[in-house]
């Protein structure tokens, strides 16, 4: 395929928005919001002790509350499009706003399971709408050659989040409380609602969000297409991802404190990897996958042929956080762009695959690193990702000389 076809790609469709005012202030209030939910879903992990010891349930049963809210994110997502699809999209996003606000109240007030769980739940509707809304609510706040850049903004709140997540949580857990993590990650909700009110302009319905609009959305080429990619290269990288801790501890042999290094070293990676995705995705959505997906193959590579090394495993495990910050600006950009008619109805397609994704690659892994150890989990890393990049080279190229004919 040559830069020219993957330049062409992105083009498809390219009108719908040649004409809109980048609202860059309501962008940003995008990002806040997004920070806040992406926070308040990983800060279980990092205060796992103290709510088990306070709420008198085990360690396992705690760690729950993230899958719940997981799973629950995978349903709402097409739940929220479809069941909020005649109201100003304006007030859906306070509605899911509020909805972190009131999730974080419940967690903070909680004095056992159930409530918990209903905050987890309450949690899991917020973030599971914002995902499946976020690409159209940017393509409508900027011109639709910006959308990278938007994407590349609001996914910024998610890298800032993960890697703050997890030791902010366990400071203030450790400080303050496990609840007034809660109370914080809730304050960071009001001020996004406040943002939200002030920036976002009004946002009336679009598009035809349904069951048969997802029916019909799924059946256009490169939709499938990019969904498989997403399918391959997000299955792969969790199958990997999960059981990160036991290659490093097996085959570089590091201790706690390295391993902890390396994850940050990942976190930060991602970080940098979402800018340099969204640069890259300015100038085709399809090169931005391919990059992502390829450099993450190199780095399962780099960890199955020269692991024992603690430099090449540290280098490797950067790079691969790198790649995959790049991943979900490029393919949400490319989804978007691919049904920028109903770029809702897209996104919720989206959604739902990532967590199929996540789901099935965890479980893959467990399986592999039972059968065959660490290294095995890694080749299906690489496989996975290459198998990614494949589909998007081959049948996205297919599919776009079809179009041009």
């Amino acid at each position: 395929m040559t830069d020219s076809t993957f330049e062409e790609d992105d083009r498809l469709g390219d009108t719908s928005s040649s004409d809109t005012r980048a609202r860059w202030d309501a962008v940003i209030s995008l990002a806040l919001g997004v920070f806040g939910l992406v926070t308040a879903e990983f800060l279980p992990a990092s205060l796992l002790t103290p709510i088990s010891a306070d709420l008198g349930i085990s360690s396992g049963t705690a760690g729950q509350t993230v899958t719940v809210t997981a799973v629950v994110a995978a349903f709402a997502g097409p739940g929220v499009v479809i069941g909020t699809r005649n109201l100003d999209r304006r007030w859906t996003l306070f509605g899911l706003s509020a909805l972190l606000i009131i999730s974080c109240a419940l967690a903070a007030l909680a004095n056992g399971l159930p409530l918990l769980l209903v905050s987890r739940v309450l949690l899991g509707i917020g973030l599971g709408g914002f995902w499946a809304m976020s690409g159209a609510l940017a393509m409508r706040l900027v011109p639709l050659d910006h959308l990278p850049r938007a994407m590349a903004m609001i996914f910024t709140g998610v890298s800032v989040a993960t890697v703050a997540a997890a030791p902010l949580g366990a400071y203030i857990g450790s400080t303050l409380g496990w609840r007034a993590a809660f109370v914080l990650a809730g304050a960071v909700g009001v001020l996004a609602l406040v943002a939200q009110a002030v920036t976002m302009p009004s946002l009336p319905p679009a598009g035809h969000a349904g069951l048969g609009t997802l029916a019909a959305v799924l059946k256009r080429p490169k939709i499938r297409i990019g969904l498989l990619a997403t399918l391959l290269i997000v299955a792969g990288h969790f199958a990997g991802f999960t059981y990160i801790r036991p290659y490093l501890e097996e085959v570089p042999r590091l201790d706690v404190e390295m391993i902890s290094l390396v994850l940050l070293a990942f976190g930060i990676g991602g970080f940098f990897g979402n800018i340099v995705g969204g640069m890259i995705t300015e100038r085709s959505a399809t090169l931005g996958v391919v990059f992502a997906s390829g450099l993450i193959a190199l780095t399962a590579v780099i960890l199955v042929s020269a692991g024992v090394s603690f430099t090449a495993s540290a280098v490797a495990v950067t790079l691969w956080g790198f790649a995959f910050g790049a991943l979900p600006v490029s393919i949400q950009s490319y989804i978007t762009r691919a049904a920028s008619d109903e770029a809702e109805s897209a996104g919720a397609l989206l959604l739902t695959t990532f967590q199929i994704a996540i789901s099935s690659g965890a479980v893959l892994g467990g399986l592999l690193i039972d059968a065959q150890g660490p290294l095995g989990v890694m080749t299906f890393l690489g496989v996975a990702s290459i198998l990614g990049a494949s589909v998007m080279v081959a049948r996205g190229g297919r599919q776009l000389q079809l179009s041009e004919g």
